[in-house]
């Protein structure tokens, strides 16, 4: 299992648009995702999942993935949080 801390920067946080981003680049990679935030923990591939956590601006998740691909899975939902999503 490989994981890591990101903050959420953008204005809006992860709901609607920077959500599907999320979950759309979370499904490009055959381990299993997980995201956390506050003891809830959910599957990054489901949007409703995500969108459960409520994470908003300044919001510190956990990524977590277990699989054949887990680092690259990470890295790359830590970079498109840490890029704002592309906004």
């Amino acid at each position: 299992m490989f994981s890591k801390e990101a903050t959420v920067n953008n204005e809006v946080g992860l709901y609607a648009r920077p959500a599907t981003f999320f979950i759309q680049k979370a499904n490009e990679y055959r381990s299993t995702v997980m995201v956390e935030r506050e003891d809830r923990k959910v599957n990054a591939k489901s949007l409703l999942g995500v969108l459960s956590l409520g994470i908003i601006k300044d919001s510190t998740i956990t990524i977590s993935a277990e699989g054949p691909d887990e680092e690259e899975a990470v890295n790359a939902l830590c970079s498109l949080i840490a890029g704002n999503f592309g906004e």
